[in-house]
This record gives structure tokens, C-alpha cells and sequence, in this order.
């Protein structure tokens, strides 16, 4: 049986939302703020976490930073539960590497369906973990890290998850839009723009390597290795 942690202040929320995963058939454990969750996750690993933005002390968008700079935690899946309007805390929390977002007031049936989506998703890249190398550019999926000249670097969460997508597909055109969905999730509404930014900061930090990033004019960008 699958474990969800879910971290949200509000009891009536909490308690509605650990009935639907229950009734689904999911184990549950509930937290109303960081301390107790993060002891929790140094004991053992659930398959997913629902995190609220607004908590009291650390908030989500800082609970979510921590998980995605932990090894342990880096691929953990996170869905984030947001107040309505919160459109820079929803964006926020997808450049920091939340796996989707809710907005309250929600549907029960809803969550547990993204949940479920979520889960399904994470065990497919789960299954399709490998390591991928062009030249002197390695990046391994199951330890999370990348090297250049076989000296580690360091990426965020979606530039690590941009470089391994332009690496799944060696030598073909993406679009923006293709990136955006495959990166950042099917319903999130950044602008291209986000792609281009991303890009930039991904080939300055791959130093030589970052040539083998090519621009697609008004199309996209794909990565090749040298001729």
C-alpha cells in the first residue's frame, strides 16, 4: 500500500482529504507543519506528498526548496496545494519542482485523481531511469547528477529535469511548447519565455558543453553532440 504524507494546517482539509486517499486505497500520514513532516521523512520515504503553501513557520515553497535539494528527496513527488488567485506561489512551486497543483476549494475526487496521475508518472520515470552521455557531458537519472569533464555540476531541479529531457531525445527539434508540457506540466501557464531563461543558465553551467544545446530558429532547441 502506497504511503501520502499530506501537510495542511487546516484540520477540516486535512481531515477530508486523508478520507479520499483512505477510501482509495492509499495509506495516510498528516502533518500541520514542517518540523513534524521532515522528522517523518528522515524515517522513511512516502510515494507522494500533498503540501499546502500556507503553513505556519515554513511554508510550502520552503518545505518544497529543501526536498528538492536533498539527495534523498530530489525525485520525491510533490503535489501542491494552493489557495485561489496564488499565481505566484503556483509558479513558484512548479519552477521549484512541484509535480502539479491544486487550487482550493477543490474536489476531493479531483485530488485523488492528480494524485493518482502524479504517482503514475513518477513510476514510469522511475522505470525508464538511466544515464545518459554525449562526449564529456554525463548525466545519471538514478543518482541525480551531472558532470562535465567529470567534474560534478550543480542544477536545479527543472534545469537537471530540461537537460535530461533534451538528452532523452539526442538529436531532435523540440518546440517551447513541447518543453513547457514535458518540463513544467501539461496546465502550467508560464510563458515560453520560461524555456529560453532555463536554457541560458543551463549552458552557461555546462560550460564547454553547453554548445551542444542548439537553437532552432522560431522553433525550439534540440542537443547534439560535436560533429
Amino acid at each position: 500500500m502506497q504511503k501520502i504524507f499530506i501537510v495542511e494546517d487546516d484540520d477540516n482539509i486535512r481531515e477530508l482529504v486523508s478520507y479520499a486517499l483512505l477510501q482509495a486505497g492509499f495509506e495516510v500520514s498528516g502533518f500541520t507543519e514542517s518540523t513534524a513532516f521532515e522528522k517523518a521523512l528522515r524515517e522513511g520515504l512516502p510515494a507522494l506528498v500533498l503540501l499546502d503553501i500556507m503553513l505556519p513557520g515554513k511554508s510550502g515553497i520552503e518545505i518544497l526548496r529543501d526536498i528538492r535539494q536533498n539527495a534523498k528527496t530530489a525525485a520525491l513527488p510533490v503535489v501542491m496545494m494552493t489557495a485561489k488567485g496564488a499565481e505566484y506561489d503556483k509558479i513558484k512551486g512548479l519552477d521549484l519542482g512541484a509535480d502539479d497543483y491544486i487550487t482550493k476549494p477543490f474536489s476531493v475526487m479531483e485530488l485523488v485523481a492528480r494524485v493518482k496521475a502524479v504517482l503514475r508518472r513518477a513510476n514510469a520515470n522511475s522505470a525508464a531511469a538511466a544515464e545518459f552521455c554525449i562526449d564529456k557531458l554525463l548525466l545519471s537519472d538514478k543518482k541525480r547528477i551531472v558532470t562535465v569533464n567529470g567534474e560534478e555540476i550543480t542544477l536545479t531541479f527543472k534545469e537537471f529535469e530540461l537537460l535530461r529531457y533534451l538528452m532523452q531525445n539526442i538529436g531532435l527539434v523540440l518546440d517551447r511548447d513541447k518543453i513547457l508540457n514535458a518540463v513544467w506540466g501539461y496546465d502550467y501557464d508560464g510563458e515560453n519565455r520560461t524555456v529560453d531563461m532555463h536554457i541560458k543558465t543551463l549552458r552557461q553551467k555546462l560550460g564547454s558543453c553547453g554548445a551542444y544545446i542548439k537553437t532552432i530558429r522560431n522553433v525550439g532547441y534540440k542537443i547534439e553532440g560535436p560533429l
